[in-house]
């Protein structure tokens, strides 16, 4: 079975930093599509930040220049990098995985992604 494990969560102040990690087991790390995606209290879950397989990122425009995805195939695993935090960061985040290529569909459509984490809880203060 596929297993995606979020970890890095936390309370932090304002401004201050983050660094998720999803753990990707039964699951060839990076073969498609991965992407982090966030529910804040009283929203819909959105897309963060995603990466493809060659290495190409996508982001947010609320997260550019603070947040950066990365990914590293020998650890089978994701990372979001997380900076300049804000109130409005609050949510929980989600690793997803094997997201495939439909045309028409943006990097940040969940239905693109076979395989979700259970999700961290970030609260910034």
């Amino acid at each position: 079975d596929v297993q995606l494990v979020e970890s890095g969560g936390g309370s932090v102040q304002a401004g201050g930093s983050l660094r998720l990690s999803c753990a990707a087991s039964g699951y060839i790390c990076c073969r498609n599509d991965m992407g982090w995606f966030r529910k804040a209290p009283g929203k819909e879950r959105e897309g963060v930040a995603a990466i493809e397989r060659a290495g190409n990122t996508a982001s947010a425009d609320f997260v550019k220049g603070r947040f950066t995805i990365s990914k590293d195939k020998a650890k089978n695993t994701l990372y979001l990098q997380m900076t300049s935090l804000k109130p409005e960061d609050t949510g929980i985040y989600y690793c997803a995985a094997d997201g495939r290529k439909i045309d028409g569909a943006r990097w940040n459509a969940e239905f693109r992604y076979s395989y979700w984490g259970q999700g961290t809880q970030v609260t910034v203060s």
